[in-house]
């Protein structure tokens, strides 16, 4: 059975290119546009894990992630940071608001695919 990934991102060029590496990769994905559908997707469709980008409307990716832990369905599922947020610090943002890992973009196809087998331990 494919793993599930759940991707909270709103920029729909990035959309198109993660979806396609997570195909190529072997998994089955399901998009949010928002923090809040992310959450609610997050819930309904319990993904294997999460690729979150910070940068979201209606409610940041740190909000959602810190949401997502406090739901017993979603607590333990992995969360990966995917954000153009690269200043120092901003990675501990990411894993103080429960984030499990974190991958500056623009990241490569490889890249990527090692942060999600890390995450799934594949």
């Amino acid at each position: 059975m494919k793993k599930r990934i759940l991707l909270v991102e709103d920029n729909p060029a990035t959309i198109d290119v993660i979806q396609k590496e997570l195909e190529f990769l072997g998994y089955e994905s399901a998009v949010a546009q928002d923090g809040k559908e992310g959450i609610e997707k997050a819930v309904s469709y319990l993904p294997d894990l999460i690729i979150m980008d910070i940068s979201l409307p209606k409610m940041d990716g740190l909000e959602a992630s810190l949401l997502i832990r406090k739901n017993p369905k979603t607590q333990s599922t992995p969360i990966l940071a995917a954000t153009a947020r690269a200043l120092p610090g901003d990675k501990e943002k990411c894993l103080q608001a429960g984030c499990n890992d974190y991958i500056a973009k623009p990241f490569t196809h490889r890249e990527l695919g090692a942060a999600i087998k890390k995450l799934l331990k594949e």
